[in-house]
């Protein structure tokens, strides 16, 4: 396991040599590593204020941060709930959905979610999440859910009409299916399914937490689709990919929902590091240079790179699945055990660390996700790798 030592811009220095961070150390390093205003804006607040408790007490950066995400979010979300990670943002989601019914005395507990989803490592996401290896050894600690079909057309959207009429929550993985997959859906079944869900009065979850901050190739998924959810989760891009941090934003009707002069009605969710100042202070950075920088070109620019690399390996008979969403790329390689375990997945991983390129395919799904300042001749490296993977793997 070789230790990684440095990292600046799309690249990690390890004891054996650079590698090019292909998948962004797991989908959370947007503008690059170290980019130099967020590193700045941690350095300078860790000499101000490292720690506070979030109850009771706040402090600037958490406040600016939320005002920034409200003024960025699709329009409709006004309140801001600070956790830790994406699993811990999508497990407040699911509470804050919960709560809004309860509190209110109206039965509705029963939470849909997509077939083939992943929404993290914790008792509730599991629950969410698809059942198979990830969650398998753990199947006596979750709750059942209601599970969609994936998104393909008509029949998705007939199931999801009856399991909505008395469900409290849908949540879904907008436009892309990240661990389960990198499955693809177009962005009118994703309007269509919020539309479903506004008519029979059931909370809309977008777990934005891979997807948010350009990954698709605007700010948020959800964008593509024209819709507010009720309830957004961010984490990962969140503050650059530097610190972990997360935030789940929420309409003002859920909120009320928890305030009131009766504590029982507490939303009862907290963490000792909840909006950790230097990681806010990271996270406003990240604000800022959205604002201030040209990412949106940039993530503009990745996604014709990206479209133009994956396009050599369109009619390659070794591939199956070949797609791009935004800066997100993935194809398939056609091996006799596909799937998360697919044996071709290590050997994958070995091969192109070997020539320097830091991929992690999923079973036999090969993606690429880069961070926002790779370079064409960067990403052409990358593609080189995929296309000497299948001359040696693929016959």
């Amino acid at each position: 396991m070789p230790r990684v030592d440095r990292g600046e811009g799309a690249w990690l220095q390890t004891e054996h040599g650079r590698l090019l961070d292909a998948i962004s150390s797991w989908w959370v390093i947007t503008h690059g590593h170290r980019h130099p205003r967020i590193i700045a804006a941690i350095k300078d607040q860790a000499d101000r204020l490292d720690q506070v408790i979030f109850a009771g007490f706040t402090h600037q950066p958490a406040e600016d941060l939320a005002r920034g995400l409200i003024d960025i979010a699709p329009k409709g979300l006004s309140h801001v709930f600070y956790s830790d990670s994406g699993s811990t943002s999508v497990e407040v989601a699911l509470k804050m959905a919960l709560g809004f019914w309860r509190n209110q005395n109206i039965p509705r507990n029963r939470i849909i979610a997509l077939e083939h989803a992943y929404h993290g490592d914790t008792v509730g996401t599991m629950s969410a999440g698809a059942r198979g290896v990830f969650n398998a050894a753990y199947e006596p600690l979750l709750f059942d859910v209601a599970r969609l079909p994936f998104p393909r057309g008509p029949d998705t959207l007939a199931a999801l009409e009856d399991m909505a009429k008395d469900a409290a929550a849908l949540i879904v993985e907008p436009l892309i299916l990240g661990a389960g997959g990198m499955k693809t859906y177009p962005a009118e079944l994703l309007a269509k399914m919020k539309n479903i869900c506004e008519r029979h009065g059931t909370l809309f979850i977008a777990d934005e937490v891979m997807t948010g901050f350009g990954r698709t190739g605007t700010l948020f998924a959800c964008e593509q689709a024209g819709i507010t959810p009720d309830i957004l989760c961010l984490a990962k891009g969140l503050t650059g990919g530097a610190l972990p941090l997360a935030a789940t934003l929420c309409t003002p009707e859920i909120f009320q929902a928890h305030y009131s002069p009766d504590r029982s009605r507490t939303f009862f969710h907290s963490s000792s590091f909840t909006a950790n100042p230097i990681a806010c202070a990271a996270a406003r950075a990240n604000l800022e240079i959205w604002r201030e920088e040209p990412v949106r070109d940039r993530v503009a620019g990745l996604c014709a790179m990206q479209a133009e690399g994956l396009a050599r390996f369109q009619d390659d008979r070794r591939f199956e699945s070949v797609r791009c969403l935004g800066t997100i790329a993935a194809l398939d390689f056609k091996v006799s055990d596909p799937g998360y375990l697919a044996g071709r997945g290590p050997e994958l991983t070995a091969f192109f660390h070997a020539r320097g390129i830091l991929l992690r395919p999923l079973g036999n799904t090969i993606y690429v996700m880069p961070p926002y300042c790779v370079t064409a001749a960067e990403l052409d490296l990358v593609y080189d790798a995929i296309g000497a993977a299948a001359s040696q793997f693929g016959g």
